[in-house]
């Protein structure tokens, strides 16, 4: 269930927020005059978001590269081929 809280509780309930963000592991929503306006969250979950983005960025770059090459082998014959090369 997502932590949604006045904007003044930064400003008075820093820690307190500070605490949720870090021992939950989840953002803290930030409203303002009743509607969303930031979000806040532990530098940790930050970057491991970051890394997911990253992820997944890469494989739809890799998912696109693979859909445009015609040249494909199943996963038993490169395992055949590198015990081959292996075995030379």
């Amino acid at each position: 269930m997502p932590n949604i809280r006045p904007v003044s509780d930064l400003r008075n309930n820093f820690k307190q927020i500070s605490e949720l963000c870090h021992e939950e592991g989840e953002p803290v929503f930030l409203t303002k005059n009743g509607k969303g306006d930031m979000v806040v969250m532990s530098q940790a979950l930050y970057e491991k978001q970051q890394s997911l983005i990253e992820l997944y960025q890469k494989l739809g770059e890799a998912e696109l590269e693979s859909e445009s090459n015609k040249n494909r082998i199943s996963h038993k014959d490169l395992i055949k081929e590198m015990k081959a090369k292996l075995n030379e």
